[in-house]
């Protein structure tokens, strides 16, 4: 199996499944460097995207291919092109914008991306798998570890809006399995975690984690936008505020995919019990 985005959040993880199950897995880095990151059992290719011709000697032999995006979408058709050719199955790592969920209808230039490389898998022909992971759990590291490990208040933009932060260990789960398992080819799945949460809850979550009060504070949009400027692009910031804002005083999108291919599906709550040690503040060891 091969594996792009190899070193990314899921990536990372996926590789690790495998290798837990027995299935030898290639790690595709764009840098050599990058090997010293990944487990030694995973077989360390050096490729690039935005080079199709790099990719063949990953593709060869290999059976199948975890595809994460992480290029311009210049390259697209020939990569595709080429995975189509060598391999059997494709598990697509994708984002949920068919949902009608308004959380997941504003304008995202990355969910135009997905859309585009979809397109491109079905029309090229190899089995295709497509998962739609919505908010990940990991996204409260980058946005409230910060300030709590510093013991500050967090404060953050439409504390009401309510999501299903899903746990990355559970889409890396899924994308092992559906890799590996031929009765879990194909298919499209939205993947959430199991519960509808505002954003001031789950920061509560962190704070129950902790066994520490975290207090939250209410944020301004422009604040948020004016803080954010020069860390992330503009269209981005915009996309979030606008998702946050239309998830406002109505349950986020659940579906049962998690658990219905796993078992089990991890809770925010559990996911922040299991990464305490991340947010934990330096003074309370």
């Amino acid at each position: 199996m091969l594996v792009t985005g190899a070193t990314g959040r899921i990536g990372r993880l996926v590789v690790g499944r495998l290798l837990d199950a027995g299935v030898p897995v290639r790690a595709l880095v764009r840098r050599p460097d990058a090997a010293a990151t990944l487990p030694a059992q995973a077989e360390v290719f050096t490729g690039d995207l935005t080079e199709p011709e790099s990719l063949d000697p990953a593709l060869t032999g290999a059976g199948a291919v975890f595809l994460v995006w992480t290029a311009p979408p210049d390259t697209a058709a020939a990569v595709v092109e080429r995975l189509a050719a060598r391999v059997r199955r494709v598990v697509f790592l994708s984002s949920p914008h068919r949902t009608p969920h308004p959380f997941f209808q504003q304008p995202n230039p990355m969910a135009d991306l997905h859309a585009h490389v979809e397109r491109l898998i079905a029309a090229a022909g190899p089995e295709a798998t497509v998962l739609r992971p919505g908010m990940l759990a990991s996204n409260a590291l980058a946005w409230w570890a910060p300030a709590i490990r510093a013991g500050q208040t967090v404060r953050w933009p439409y504390g009401a809006a309510e999501t299903a932060p899903v746990d990355d260990r559970d889409v890396a789960a899924v994308a092992a399995r559906t890799l590996y398992d031929p009765d879990l080819a194909g298919g499209d799945h939205v993947l959430t975690g199991p519960e509808s949460m505002t954003q001031a809850a789950q920061v509560r979550a962190v704070g129950e984690a902790l066994g520490l009060p975290v207090p939250f504070e209410e944020m301004t949009p422009e604040e948020f936008r004016r803080l954010s400027d020069g860390s992330a692009p503009g269209a981005v910031v915009d996309m979030l505020l606008g998702a946050w804002n239309a998830a406002v005083g109505r349950p986020a999108h659940v579906t049962t995919a998690v658990a219905d291919l796993l078992g089990e599906a991890r809770t925010f709550r559990r996911w922040a019990a299991d990464h305490a040690a991340a947010f934990r503040p330096a003074a309370s060891y």
